[in-house]
């Protein structure tokens, strides 16, 4: 999957950027990227906020995804057992030794 690289930005002066304001944030919602120059120098770059995705197409995920490594399930379910203990969690465990069932109340 190749990522392609954006276009170089446009250059704009200074008074460009007073005098064209509502054309270049025209550009920067059309996803267009700028070089503020001062003086011939390069002070600053205007590009657009990258809007978050809500959703990745499946051809993406699975382009993605065929780079990942394969799950062991054995292992992975050996690593849980090992690392948690699910004892330490159970609600109902901590309610029947407070006595807070009706069976514990007879």
């Amino acid at each position: 999957m190749s990522v392609s690289q954006p276009d170089p930005p446009h250059q704009v002066s200074q008074r460009d950027l007073r005098n064209r304001s509502a054309e270049i944030m025209d550009g920067l919602e059309r996803g267009e990227r700028f070089a503020v120059i001062r003086h011939g120098r390069h002070i600053g770059d205007l590009m657009p906020i990258r809007r978050r995705r809500r959703a990745v197409s499946r051809a993406e995920f699975a382009a993605v995804s065929r780079g990942m490594p394969r799950l062991d399930d054995e292992k992975y379910r050996e690593d849980m057992d090992r690392h948690a203990d699910d004892g330490l969690y159970d609600p109902y465990d901590r309610a029947y030794g407070r006595g807070e069932f009706a069976e514990d109340a007879q």
